[in-house]
């Protein structure tokens, strides 16, 4: 079936039942989800994990992150069998099922939300034989990572909702006139006219965004070209370990450029790596670039990581970290 996602019935009770103060109560009393973010656990038999199920949820869930410069899966997969799949297990954040039934009609998959912990995804993927499984995960594949990435996503939009950095939000709004949502932990590092860094430092990592904006001149203004040359110009303001030396993009690997439409206004990403003129420093970044009509200026918001141990926490985790903060610009209403 290329339809998303079909509900079950149960699920469509559940769902219903939310309303009621009785099903809030038990709610509210949950445990919280388990596991760390970008973890799913697969609950498969032995028979289908073997074979070609198996291979085909490796090939969607593991398949390498893009623009990261080590290997590392979109998602860390972990599977149980029916009957490991119990406490804490069951508590898990992320769970995708799979179910063959040869009395089923069709193949479909059941989404519910907050079962046993809160927050909580469980995605149950059943069909009537292997063969009609394979045939769902290859043209549903997209799909079933987005559900998954989306659910992480809201987790951590709202979490910057709750726990947010009203300093730095503060000094963004009065310099870009722009709403947006930062989690605690980054320190403001430069603020100018046309010009935001900062930062969150670890142990062995570090994660920072600058955002940046000029006068927009055109179409011309959006082109890869254009955008690289505005990134070098504003990230030079982002100084290396050494004298003289500061942040570029690195002409290695050509940048990824692409458009997409978020909320009905159009965005142009770059995704690709930076280096240290000067030094020897780089790591993956992500830029999400638009125009605010309100002012015809260019907005630029810029993410970058530098994680150079190997065996510390996944590249991706930071990365995406700092993804999420683009679901949290709100530009004012014309």
């Amino acid at each position: 079936m290329k339809t998303l996602f079909r509900i079950t019935i149960a699920a469509l009770i559940v769902a219903t039942a939310a309303g009621c103060d009785a099903f809030k109560t038990l709610n509210n009393s949950k445990k919280s989800a388990q596991g760390k973010p970008y973890e799913l656990i697969v609950v498969c038999p032995q028979a289908e994990w073997t074979g070609e199920v198996g291979d085909s949820l490796r090939a969607i869930f593991t398949t390498p992150v893009p623009y990261l410069n080590q290997i590392e899966p979109i998602f860390d997969v972990l599977r149980v069998t029916e009957r490991g799949f119990t406490g804490m297990v069951a508590d898990h954040r992320n769970i995708l099922k799979i179910l063959v039934d040869p009395e089923l009609k069709e193949t479909t998959t059941a989404v519910q939300y907050d079962v046993t912990s809160d927050p909580q995804i469980v995605m149950t993927l059943q069909g009537p034989s292997d063969g009609a499984l394979v045939k769902y995960l290859s043209e549903n594949r997209e799909n079933l990572v987005y559900a998954l990435e989306k659910a992480e996503r809201d987790r951590a939009v709202k979490a910057n909702e709750t726990y947010g950095n009203p300093g730095i939000e503060s000094a963004i709004l009065k310099t870009f006139g722009v709403e947006m949502k930062v989690p605690k932990g980054y320190t403001l590092a430069a603020q100018k006219p046309d010009f935001i860094w900062a930062r969150n430092e670890y142990p062995t990592a570090s994660q920072g965004f600058f955002i940046y904006s000029y006068p927009y001149e055109g179409k011309q203004s959006l082109t890869e070209e254009a955008l690289v040359a505005a990134r070098n110009k504003y990230a030079a303001q982002i100084p290396g370990p050494s004298e003289g030396s500061y942040m570029i993009t690195s002409d290695a690997f050509a940048p990824d450029y692409r458009l997409f439409r978020m909320e009905g206004r159009l965005w142009c990403e770059l995704r690709g790596f930076w280096d240290v003129h000067g030094d020897f420093m780089g790591g993956p970044f992500v830029s999400y670039t638009t125009v605010d009509t309100a002012t015809n200026r260019v907005f630029t918001l810029d993410c970058y990581v530098y994680a150079p141990d190997l065996n510390k926490p996944r590249k991706r985790n930071y990365m995406r970290g700092l993804e999420h903060l683009l679901y949290s610009v709100r530009f004012p209403r014309q």
